[in-house]
């Protein structure tokens, strides 16, 4: 049996010009799960976040999104993991991915930041590249000099919609990944990509 999970976090930049765009699927997915909770993130100047408490699976987790922009994720995410004393292998990090088509969603435990500031943070500040990532795919625009304007730029209605599904089978399968379920929600979300 694996880690069972004590943290989720989602990456995203803070404001409302950043709201809407590809590069807060991470929050999206945050703000989703605290609402489905009935529960309330708070600003928490310790953590440079919004945090609150949730219960899934019959266990406490936690639940945060950084407030100090992308490329300073892992000041954030350091600084409750050290306080709450929540150890690396027990934290789920969600966000977007460049790599995956809009709508794919998958999980995986380490390998590189591929680019993604938020990752290349946290990778810093924990000096260890080993915790579980919850992918959200969002596409590529097909060039690497138009990625900046792209991860920033708000998804068209069909690509918006299918980040929106995944986020919403992400939500399905949370209970399943937070009590270390994690070959069998990997084997699941391969299975849906198969079928489409």
């Amino acid at each position: 049996m694996s880690s069972k999970i004590e943290l989720i976090v989602g990456l995203g930049n803070p404001g409302v010009k950043y709201e809407q765009t590809r590069h807060n699927a991470g929050f999206w997915l945050i703000d989703g799960l605290a609402q489905s909770k009935g529960a309330v993130l708070r600003n928490e100047a310790k953590f440079h976040g919004e945090s609150c408490k949730i219960t899934i699976s019959g266990q406490t987790v936690w639940l945060l999104k950084p407030l100090g922009y992308m490329n300073h994720s892992g000041q954030s995410l350091a600084a409750m993991a050290a306080y709450y004393k929540i150890p690396l292998e027990t934290i789920l990090v969600v966000h977007d991915e460049l790599d995956l088509p809009p709508g794919t969603l998958r999980l995986k435990k380490g390998g590189g930041h591929g680019g993604h500031n938020g990752l290349r943070d946290i990778m810093a500040h924990f000096g260890s590249k080993e915790f579980m990532r919850l992918r959200v795919g969002i596409g590529h625009p097909g060039d690497r000099h138009e990625v900046t304007d792209y991860v920033l730029g708000s998804p068209g209605n069909g690509d918006k919609s299918a980040i929106i599904d995944a986020i919403n089978e992400a939500l399905a399968v949370l209970p399943q990944i937070i009590v270390g379920e994690y070959q069998k929600v990997m084997n699941h979300l391969h299975a849906i990509k198969d079928k489409q």
